[in-house]
């Protein structure tokens, strides 16, 4: 970015600071542009809503509320517009679409919310609001009634949350709802591209929510990772690429090495191709520069790579997990 004051290139600078949100002081990474001649700041929109959201992060997380594409993933459940949402839960219109492209609701909306993600609460709702009727209530209707079939089919135990763990977001996650479907699908997308070896295919999927998370302010699959010896992983990504196999989603072909060793390595299953749906632009993007970034590389070396990693390095000795907040905007590899 160019100075307006000289005209000449500035520097992107991140710094601790503390920035104050509802009466409460939060810890971020601040970043801003330095122009070195004048020592003035500056920051770009793009830059401002990176360091907002560390706090609207933060503040999501302490106190519970919902995320964002919670609020939208709940509208969409019951096939409503935002309008008539806003008209159901008795929101204004614009507030109730301001939530759902980021802005914080107050902490009495947020619950209404969250009591609404429970289909026979939400059918309380609807009824004492009023406001649907016709072919649009009985759809609502019959919305509900298959959500509340699907919880009685539920087993004792939640596939996603077994292999995602918590499903609530937080800074291991990236402050995105962990999900088992998109992180398959980035799983996918690199044995597609670059069949890799499963060491390999760890690394990709590291530096890919890592890096979404580096210029977006989320994760990209909110998946939690942790260190290892041979690098940042997955948590439980053993069992997660057993389930992908298991469906036939992906196919891990085991190879024996002459030193007595056996690799795996991943290529798409058959009649699958890769969902692009289930990502925006940007994170399609992402994976892009990470699979160009990395495709040339051996395994050895991208384990050498990630070693350079404060991610890597400050959580290795205790296999622990990985901070987003702490170590996402310290990413040295891409």
């Amino acid at each position: 970015m160019k100075s307006p004051i000289t005209g000449n290139d500035m520097v992107l600078v991140k710094e601790p600071r503390t920035m104050v949100f509802r009466k409460k002081e939060y810890t971020v990474n601040y970043h801003y542009y330095l122009c070195p001649d004048s020592n003035e700041q500056f920051t770009s929109e793009h830059l401002d809503e990176i360091n907002l959201m560390q706090v609207y992060n933060q503040y999501r997380v302490e106190h519970k509320l919902p995320f964002p594409e919670e609020i939208r993933a709940l509208r969409e459940s019951y096939a409503l517009s935002a309008t008539k949402m806003a008209e159901v839960l008795g929101f204004g219109v614009n507030t109730y679409r301001n939530y759902e492209q980021g802005e914080v609701p107050s902490e009495s909306n947020a619950r209404l919310i969250q009591v609404a993600q429970d289909p026979e609460e939400f059918e309380k709702i609807v009824s004492l609001s009023g406001v649907l009727s016709g072919s649009q209530l009985e759809r609502v209707k019959g919305r509900i009634h298959h959500m509340k079939e699907e919880r009685a089919k539920e087993q004792c135990i939640d596939l996603e949350s077994y292999l995602m763990g918590e499903l609530l977001p937080d800074e291991f996650s990236g402050y995105k709802k962990p999900s088992l479907e998109r992180l398959v699908e980035a799983v996918v997308f690199f044995a597609q591209r670059l069949s890799p070896w499963k060491t390999k295919l760890n690394k990709l999927l590291f530096y890919s929510d890592f890096l979404h998370f580096k210029e977006h302010g989320v994760s990209l699959t909110g998946c939690r990772y942790c260190a290892i010896p041979l690098g940042p992983v997955p948590e439980n990504y053993q069992s997660v690429f057993d389930y992908a196999a298991r469906k036939g989603i992906v196919k891990v072909e085991e190879i024996s090495f002459t030193d007595g060793g056996i690799g795996e390595k991943f290529s798409i299953g058959e009649d699958r191709e890769f969902n692009s749906g289930l990502f925006e632009e940007r994170e399609l993007q992402i994976m892009e520069r990470v699979c160009k970034q990395f495709e040339a590389l051996k395994t050895q070396e991208i384990i050498d790579i990630s070693h350079h990693e404060p991610a890597w390095i400050d959580n290795q000795s205790k296999h622990a997990q990985i901070s987003y907040l702490k170590y996402g905007f310290d990413l040295r590899a891409i």
